[in-house]
């Protein structure tokens, strides 16, 4: 069975939002997804788009995708990829999908001069982790994310500027 990587269209959005839920779903996250196909639409397909899309596909049915925006390294000085999302169909696993959404993202970075491709994994998904470690990719294991969302985001961004 071959695989294919393709740039997601506006057609696929159906899929880019079926394979978010499958992802968080397998995260064990599927209570979180808020994500709608009006939203992928506006974002990856829109006016601006904000994030892009990669589809593979075996034998022409598509089987996971890679979602993916672009970022800065001050300390580098050029932009890099950072990939949000990455998944497979579980039936389409050992096909080579996943190799290949991340060689389609390594070869953009080097095309386009970019100074690194980044991702994030969860400390208990051993499988994919293993999978990562096999291509070379290096755990950085000296920083730690942080993130504000929700009720704290709100709250910083309504306080006064102080000039």
């Amino acid at each position: 069975m071959s695989v294919t990587i393709r740039v997601a269209t506006v057609s696929d959005v159906p899929t880019i939002v079926q394979f978010i839920r499958d992802l968080a779903d397998y995260e064990r996250l599927l209570h979180e997804v808020e994500a709608t196909e009006a939203d992928i639409r506006r974002d990856l397909f829109g006016e601006n788009p904000r994030a892009f899309c990669d589809i593979a596909e075996a034998d022409g049915r598509p089987v996971g995708f890679a979602l993916w925006f672009y970022n800065y390294s001050t300390f580098r000085g050029r932009a890099g990829i950072y990939l949000e999302d990455l998944f497979v169909k579980p039936d389409a696993r050992g096909l080579g999908a996943g190799k290949a959404l991340l060689r389609r993202l390594a070869q953009r970075c080097v095309e386009a001069d970019l100074g690194r491709l980044e991702w994030a994994v969860l400390d208990w998904n051993a499988p994919s982790i293993a999978f990562y470690d096999s291509l070379g990719a290096s755990a950085k294991t000296d920083w730690i994310t942080r993130r504000l969302d929700g009720e704290a985001l709100l709250r910083l961004a309504g306080e006064e500027l102080v000039e």
